[in-house]
């Protein structure tokens, strides 16, 4: 029986986790639980999947609920750190990383440090760090087992393949909801518009990088770290249908893909169940009713953070960090409705235009720089200041 602690169990990657969990009883005993807000929800899993121990990171939460699940004998821990206790302090096999944002770094660190494998669907861990993540989880002999739906799909066609004749990676991208839209119609996106996924169901700060193509940019760097392969031979394909979840070209010619229907819970299975597969209660590909697969070039000119999330990696070091900083600030200030849509990107631009690169940092230079380009954006912000761009 796997052991399974879930950092962000009240998200979407979460829920979705729990529901293959819930499918295999005997195969996987959950041991932590996480979330940032959502404590009636927590409540409601301990009830179901009796952790040893939760964490809650958020403020100005129900203290009755807090002591509710107290009461059942559960270990309560608060805060970043207690993310780190959850992580490493229960027993378990395998983390599922589905917090979003930056404070997913330091506990993937600690799970590292004591051997525990991680199942990652927090890309911003990569992105960040993924330099120190990889090489230390090398020295640890520690698997990275990737849940994104597109990492997924590459990591499942490479099973038995030699990285070597790898000759590129292709990640689709389903466009988002803006993917027809003109410049003129960008600038009148409202948060609402911008909330409403053609496909996926996920949390409101991935939603919107999808609209901007931000989260693909992440996925890129994810892919760079994860696969070992040149941002060169990484590329983006809009494939607004969500069937096909990535492509490998191996350099015979010859293309690999993972099909299969928008539903997280295979990608999230396959991480947690690897290198075993496992039936699964879903929907399947009904080819006779797809009408078509359609494939089309991003356009990085009216969509640039997929552009700038490829010029940090180029650039290295401390850049990734500071891309993903500022998108998640920019991001934030855009559903409070402070900027607009395609103020976004300009504002992680400028965060980049300014950042004074470190290269091969050291884990407080990641988080220094993180913390900077932060404080650089909320800022430029209060400001209303937006430099020219680069893009």
């Amino acid at each position: 029986m796997k052991r399974i602690a879930i950092l962000g169990s009240t998200g979407s990657i979460g829920r979705s986790a729990l529901e293959v969990i819930d499918a295999y009883p005997d195969e996987f005993e959950i041991v932590a639980l996480s979330t940032h807000q959502r404590v009636d929800l927590l409540y409601e899993q301990c009830l179901k999947f009796h952790p040893k121990a939760v964490c809650i990171t958020g403020t100005n939460l129900p203290i009755e609920t807090i002591e509710r699940i107290q009461k059942t004998g559960i270990t309560v821990f608060t805060g970043a750190e207690g993310l780190k206790e959850i992580a490493v302090g229960t027993g378990a096999d395998i983390v599922l990383n589905a917090l979003v944002g930056a404070v997913g770094l330091v506990p993937t660190l600690a799970a590292i440090e004591k051997k525990i494998d991680i199942a990652i669907a927090n890309k911003e861990t990569l992105v960040m760090a993924g330099e120190l993540v990889t090489h230390f989880a090398e020295k640890k002999g520690v698997r990275l087992l990737p849940v994104d739906s597109e990492h997924s799909a590459i990591f499942q066609c490479l099973q038995g393949e030699d990285i070597l004749s790898v000759q590129k990676l292709i990640l689709t991208a389903s466009g988002g909801p803006f993917f027809e839209f003109s410049e003129e119609k960008l600038k009148k996106v409202t948060v609402k518009q911008a909330l409403a996924h053609p496909n996926w169901d996920m949390g409101n700060k991935i939603t919107i990088d999808s609209a901007t193509l931000m989260n693909k940019g992440l996925e890129v760097i994810e892919a760079h770290w994860l696969f070992k392969i040149p941002i060169s031979k990484i590329e983006v394909v809009i494939h607004p249908q969500s069937i096909v979840h990535s492509f490998v070209e191996f350099i015979d010619g010859s293309v690999k893909a993972q099909l299969g229907i928008p539903d997280m819970k295979l990608p999230i299975q396959y991480a947690l169940t690897f290198p075993e597969r496992k039936r699964m209660q879903a929907d399947r590909v009904d080819f006779y009713a797809l009408k078509q697969l359609t494939f089309f070039k991003p356009d990085f000119d009216k969509f640039p953070a997929c552009r700038l999330a490829y010029q940090s990696i180029e650039e290295g070091g401390t850049a990734p960090a500071v891309l993903n900083a500022a998108n998640e600030v920019a991001v934030q200030n855009f559903l409070k409705k402070r900027i607009s849509f395609l103020d976004i990107a300009r504002y992680v631009d400028q965060a980049l235009q300014k950042h004074s690169v470190i290269l091969r940092p050291a884990l407080e230079d990641i988080l220094t720089a993180d913390l900077w380009a932060r404080e650089f954006v909320n800022k430029a912000i209060d400001r209303e200041e937006i430099l020219p761009v680069s893009f």
